[in-house]
């Protein structure tokens, strides 16, 4: 959209294993181009500690810090900044993260692991307690555990642990809603680069999106950086309602407190 030095980009994409469960190509267009426009015209802001709205489309990317963090080859290699925190607080007493690999249609739906070990669903985190590691056979020898049946493999490499149908459960609160409730802060539609620091935690990220001023969605806003520490994102994680299930990952949308906006 747009011309010139003033043009945007964005994207819309559907998937599915069933053609029926596929969303209509005009429908998958248009929201790319609507979504495009929308960012026209972007302006920076100050920096500033701000509520900070992750939208769907970037709300999992919080999931795939989680999940890499909790990786038992991270573990017994003692580089996630969660190494000591199995059986504690992690999220707010209500954040639940469910890992469903017989998920009906799911994306990632399997069987059985990478190792032909038979898999079930866990909840990683429940009511925001860490419950255990995601572990193939070699991670758990090394923990001196059993295998959790989360190895997963491709043609290239022995096998790894990783989730199937990952997803937070939603919460009670709609976007709406969690809009309204913020005076000032960053709605983000897209994240840039891979600032994470899986040993320490500390996150930082190019983000662009909308500035929200007085509950409502004002004016695009790019060439920003968000950044924080992870264990006090996750410590300050409110789920809305919206959750569906798009992707192999999924999370609904996302309100984080206390991060820093780094714009002009």
């Amino acid at each position: 959209a747009g011309e010139g030095t003033g043009m945007e980009r964005d994207y819309d994409f559907t998937s599915a294993h069933h053609a029926s469960d596929l969303d209509a190509p005009a429908t998958v267009g248009r929201t790319a181009g609507e979504q495009a426009v929308k960012r026209l015209n972007p302006s920076k802001v100050e920096s500033q500690k701000v509520p900070v709205v992750f939208d769907p489309r970037v709300s999992r990317s919080i999931l795939g810090h989680f999940t890499g963090a909790i990786s038992g080859a991270a573990v017994a290699r003692g580089t996630s900044f969660l190494k000591d925190h199995l059986g504690k607080a992690v999220f707010k007493p209500g954040i639940t993260i469910v890992d469903e690999p017989h998920r009906p249609r799911g994306l990632a739906s399997k069987p059985f692991d990478g190792e032909g070990v038979e898999n079930r669903e866990w909840l990683l985190a429940d009511g925001g307690v860490l419950t255990t590691w995601l572990m193939d056979s070699a991670a758990a020898r090394q923990l001196k555990l059993a295998t959790t049946g989360h190895a997963s493999r491709g043609t290239s490499g022995p096998p790894s642990p990783s989730t199937t149908n990952l997803y937070m459960r939603p919460g009670e609160i709609s976007p709406e809603d969690m809009l309204s409730a913020i005076p000032s802060g960053l709605y983000i539609t897209e994240l840039i680069g891979f600032g994470v620091n899986g040993v320490t935690g500390d996150y930082s990220r190019g983000a662009s999106g909308f500035w929200i001023e007085n509950g409502e969605l004002t004016h695009p806003a790019s060439e920003l950086t968000v950044a924080g520490n992870l264990k006090d994102m996750f410590m300050e994680i409110t789920p809305a309602s919206d959750l569906t299930f798009r992707y192999g990952s999924n999370a609904p949308t996302l309100r984080i407190d206390g991060l820093m906006v780094a714009g002009t």
